[in-house]
């Protein structure tokens, strides 16, 4: 006899359980990273590690054996970091220069991995199907230049084939090729030398210092004093590093030609140490006594005191040097003939969309051109005397009088502003996406009379900066805050036509320019422009893929510093403003942020989202109740 459910058939469709798979990779994860204690979280945020928590991705409802060994990777590769990585000694190590700097991390980076894929064959494999994956999401298969291929990834690809014996996976395309000549030329010494000290942090360290010096890329820290590790506090002028002493000079220089400014700024530094200044509200203007305050910048609106004056005393936001932030436009930063060959690159890019992202502006500027056209209300008891209907009292005296009266329509006045996360998880199809749709809404917009202004942010340096070394030569103090230099980009001002600005969204495609993201002072940057447009309805639209993240100020500071920040300014916006906030995150929840928001999965579906997002607002504004204006 035939038991209960023996007719029941399995449906290979059906999603799977997916508790037992996460058990099983956050106990590879602990016993790997050696901490007991450590906590794995499946979330759709951005992968990263904070203290002892780590994050991965989701699994898809069925996951397929690529997506288990990208994540299993992920996870090893974190864990592999807390067991065998030192951040005090990797930031005593770190070399100052920018390009230096991000060599230097990635490196490291390759011989932790390296240790795990030495060790257990299955490891190799999770971390190899990771790397493919991250090479292929940067689009690394397309860059046929060696101008465009990061020297930093591929000097850590060479390092990873020195060590481990793997050839870099074809989806990293010809990077290394480009570079590979030129390193093994410099640094075949020491790249030799890297194997013998992979499992000492601080011997390996060294290597890759020497190493760096070989490819001249080291210039400005050849002199680093690297075997007095305890005494670096207490150097002597004539012990301190070369670069250093070149900077203080150079400040004593600087200093000589213009005492007067040199003091403002100095006192405008102490200020901002106190909390009582913030980078994205005085500008280098402002630190100037005898500057008139009604005056204006040349192309700028004239800024008023803000909402936002005193905000980040309040919530306990610091910053330790506004002096190297910058504001600056797309034009400054790149001159014209490199930013129409970046702007057809872009168009190359994205061709196939450009169909599809034309046919949604289309239908959201009919949407928005239906509100703009007159309508009016008929049968009123006063108003304007409806002629159409006098028929009526000819046929029958009897019948009343008709009257109409035209709606008010408030979709008029309105500016826009787009503000796109310029940080390098950003790299690749989702940079390039977001450039052309903005570019494409901005048309869509200005064609129904709404203004647009582009806006990104990132910061100049990869791990602190100008600033970073300041907070250096000062001593290290105790949480200093904000440890990085802002750069916040103006792509298309609101009172810029397309035509003009059209070239200027090219600059997304430059290489070495996505860095790293503060989203708090982004936002404020961004709402002080719109607070001083004359325009009655402002609109802010927030475009990112993950929450903010900058290791240099993350490092001498709590871990939710800047995540903190980000959520006193979305909360002041939204329920203190009349700017109306909006966010669309990239493979990121941002709904956890910001009470009007999107997340999408895929960066091709950023259009729709942008479209739906801004038709919703307009369809919005247009239920409310109309206003009529009064009878002649």
């Amino acid at each position: 006899m035939a038991g209960p459910g023996d007719n029941r058939k399995s449906n290979p469709y059906a999603p799977v359980d997916l508790e037992p798979l996460h058990r099983a990779v956050s106990g590879c994860v602990r016993a790997i990273s050696g901490e007991r204690e450590a906590e794995v979280v499946f979330s759709r945020d951005r992968p990263g590690m904070s203290g002892h928590q780590i994050r991965l991705p989701e699994f898809s409802k069925r996951p397929t054996p690529e997506e288990l060994a990208v994540v299993r990777g992920l996870g090893d590769s974190m864990a592999l970091r807390m067991a065998c990585h030192n951040p005090v000694t990797h930031a005593h190590m770190s070399p100052g220069g920018t390009e230096a700097q991000s060599i230097f991390d990635a490196v490291e980076q390759a011989r932790i991995d390296s240790i795990g894929a030495k060790r257990m064959p299955g490891m190799a494999k999770n971390l190899a199907a990771m790397h493919a994956e991250k090479y292929e999401k940067a689009n690394f298969a397309a860059i046929d230049r060696k101008e465009d291929a990061p020297v930093s990834e591929a000097v850590a690809m060479l390092v990873r084939e020195k060590l481990t014996g793997e050839k870099p996976p074809a989806s990293a395309g010809k990077v290394l090729d480009y570079w590979r000549d030129f390193i093994e030329d410099k640094a075949a010494v020491d790249l030799d030398r890297l194997e013998s000290s992979i499992d000492d942090q601080d011997a390996f360290a060294r290597v890759v210092r020497s190493m760096l010096s070989s490819m001249e890329m080291a210039d400005d820290y050849a002199g680093d004093d690297l075997d007095n590790d305890d005494e670096e506090e207490n150097l002597s002028e004539e012990e301190q590093p070369r670069s250093e002493r070149e900077n203080d000079e150079q400040v004593e220089e600087q200093a000589g030609e213009d005492s007067a400014s040199a003091d403002d700024s100095d006192s405008a530094d102490e200020e901002m140490d106190q909390g009582e200044l913030d980078g994205a509200e005085v500008a280098d203007t402002d630190l100037d006594d005898e500057a008139d305050p009604d005056s204006e910048v040349a192309g700028e609106t004239k800024r008023p005191n803000t909402a936002f004056d005193d905000f980040n005393e309040k919530v306990d936001y610091r910053v330790f040097s506004t002096e190297f932030d910058e504001e600056i436009t797309a034009e400054e930063l790149c001159d014209q003939e490199e930013l129409q060959r970046l702007r057809a690159h872009l168009d190359k890019q994205l061709a196939h969309l450009q169909g599809a992202v034309g046919r949604l502006a289309n239908r959201m500027q009919r949407r928005l051109m239906a509100k703009q056209n007159r309508s009016w209300d008929f049968d009123l008891e006063e108003g304007y005397l409806d002629t159409a209907r006098l028929v009526r009292m000819v046929i029958d005296p009897m019948q009343p009088l008709s009257f109409k009266m035209e709606r008010d329509t408030q979709f008029r006045d309105t500016v826009v502003s787009l503000l796109i996360d310029n940080s390098g998880s950003m790299r690749g199809r989702p940079i390039t996406v977001a450039a052309t749709c903005g570019d494409i809404l901005a048309r869509t917009l200005e064609r129904c009379g709404v203004k647009v202004e582009i806006l990104g942010f990132t910061t100049k340096a990869w791990k602190g900066g100008q600033s970073r070394e300041k907070w250096l030569e000062a001593g290290k103090p105790a949480a200093p805050g904000r440890l990085n230099d802002l750069r916040h980009i103006i792509y298309k001002s609101a009172d810029q036509p397309w035509r003009r600005s059209r070239a200027n969204l090219g600059l997304m495609m430059r290489e070495g320019l996505l860095k790293e993201n503060i989203d708090g002072e982004a936002l404020i940057w961004a709402h002080d422009r719109l607070m001083a447009r004359p325009e009655q309805r402002r609109i802010l639209m927030m475009i990112s893929d993950g929450a903010p993240v900058d290791d240099s100020t993350l490092s001498v500071n709590p871990g939710n510093f800047l995540e903190k920040h980000l959520r006193a300014v979305i909360e002041h916006i939204e329920t203190r403003s009349p700017v109306e906030l909006l966010a669309i995150g990239i493979g990121h929840d941002v709904t956890r942020y910001y009470r009007r928001a999107v997340t999408i999965v895929d960066a091709d579906e950023l259009a729709g989202a942008m479209t739906d997002q801004l038709a919703a607002l307009f369809e919005e504004q247009g239920a409310e109740a109309p206003t009529r204006r009064r009878a002649r």
